[in-house]
């Protein structure tokens, strides 16, 4: 298949000559989807969703208990923590994809599924070395547990509800603006949002009756990053739709004329630079805290957010050296990704690492959860903003990929434009979130 710039479709045979065109708009795609498989995908999807419920904010919590408060190789802690999650990354990028393309979808799933069973065994069996840390409160009354494990097993459904209504939802029309947007979104983008709305404003509250005046000015210091957090995690997750697109449709993937990798497989870039480069702050931030010079938490949050921005930008640069195929080198992808993993390690795990320093003790494992769900708001609004970058397809196909090249590097310009002016803002706003940390670093 071969996009005209006059929008129409060429079919192609074999020998690359023109066997038919059809004209704009006397085409469609479509196919027929098994409604036993999608729900069993679902369901899958569902017990992953409610498990990774219970796994990471647990376990970023015990990472935050191995360290006293004021310690100050907390944030070095969480970047060695933030490089073993992307050791697993690194691995799942290069082989689940390779699998899916060459064996099938269910070995793809199935590797996931084994690092999974891996994961369990090694906090299950760890031999004592955990013992005492990411233990239970200790509170009156009866035992929970059984209530949260049938809670838990009450969700998977409930999840698949939300999935299986996220998949008939319709786009907004055209000029519908914020409220059509908002009346559009399926029920699981009402609940993310709604419940995000919600618990930022009532923790605060709650803080705010619960603790002193010093607890409640770190809490709120909290929110305030949480909320750009979502911003950065917004244009970061385009790694997941609209760059990795780009990979697919303009982006020479070869490596030294040797051999290609799949657009899927580019997401590799990240996890290998922070796994190269998580060693390397993590002596950095211990090395500036030696030296009285490390940057405070706000401070590496706007980092974060013009390193964004500047990725963006990169590769927007790139486009400008676009083949006659209208595809760029995948180095340039490559480097998006290197200043991308250098700002994604100046927040996440100094995020987590925040949240385990700014929170009253009791709640710690709720703002953690916050933080999360923070996440979870920034990867459903970044599926907004890649349909701002989508082109015309024809069944799977690019119909031009001139067209698509304009488009991604327009759509990416803004976004590296309004990053780093986000990030700014949090920079001006710094001190005032210093003055309200109360000394914590």
């Amino acid at each position: 298949i071969k996009g005209n710039d006059d929008g129409s479709v060429s079919l192609l045979a074999p020998d690359g000559k023109v066997a038919r065109t059809v004209a704009k708009g006397g085409f469609e795609a479509g196919g027929d989807r098994s409604i036993f498989f999608t729900l069993l995908l679902l369901v899958g999807l569902s017990a992953v969703t409610v498990g990774n419920g219970f796994f990471k904010p647990n376990i970023s919590t015990i990472v935050g208990s191995l360290y006293d408060q004021g310690d100050r190789r907390r944030d070095a802690g969480f970047t060695i923590f933030y490089m073993g999650i992307n050791l697993g990354s690194l691995f799942s990028q290069l082989l689940c994809p390779f699998l899916a393309d060459n064996v099938g979808w269910w070995a793809g799933f199935g590797l996931a599924a084994l690092g999974m069973l891996f994961s369990w065994s090694l906090i299950q069996f760890d031999g004592g070395r955990l013992a005492g840390y990411g233990e239970p409160p200790v509170r009156d009354g009866p035992d929970r547990s059984l209530l949260i494990y049938v809670c838990a097993a009450v969700a998977v459904p409930v999840v698949l509800f939300l999935f299986w209504n996220l998949m008939g939802t319709q786009k907004p029309p055209p000029g519908a603006g914020i409220v059509g947007y908002i009346l559009s979104l399926s029920i699981m983008g009402k609940v993310l949002f709604g419940t995000f709305l919600v618990s930022v404003p009532a923790i605060l509250v709650w803080s705010y009756k619960a603790g002193d005046s010093r607890e409640f000015q770190m809490m709120v210091a909290a929110m305030v990053l949480i909320v750009f957090n979502v911003v950065f995690w917004t244009l970061f997750e385009q790694a997941g739709s609209s760059l990795t697109l780009f990979a697919d449709r303009n982006t020479d993937l070869s490596i030294f004329g040797l051999f290609s990798i799949s657009a899927g497989q580019t997401q590799f870039f990240n996890a290998f630079f922070i796994v190269a480069l998580a060693p390397l702050f993590s002596m950095m931030w211990n090395g500036m805290a030696r030296a009285g010079i490390e940057p405070t938490i706000p401070i590496k949050f706007a980092v974060a957010l013009m390193g964004v921005g500047a990725g963006f930008l990169f590769l927007v640069w790139g486009t400008k050296f676009a083949g006659a195929d209208f595809k760029v080198g995948i180095w340039w992808l490559a480097g998006l990704y290197l200043i991308h993993s250098a700002a994604e390690l100046c927040i996440s795990p100094v995020g987590l690492s925040m949240i385990t320093k700014l929170s009253i003790a009791r709640i710690v494992g709720l703002m953690m959860g916050v933080w999360f769900l923070s996440i979870s708001v920034a990867q459903y609004v970044a599926g907004v903003v890649a349909q701002v970058a989508s082109v015309e397809t024809v069944g799977g196909q690019v119909t031009n990929l001139k067209v698509s090249l304009d488009t991604y590097a327009g759509v990416f310009w803004k976004i590296g434009i309004y990053a780093i002016g986000i990030g700014v803002i949090l920079f001006v706003l710094s001190p005032l979130l210093k003055k309200w940390m109360h000394g914590v670093k």
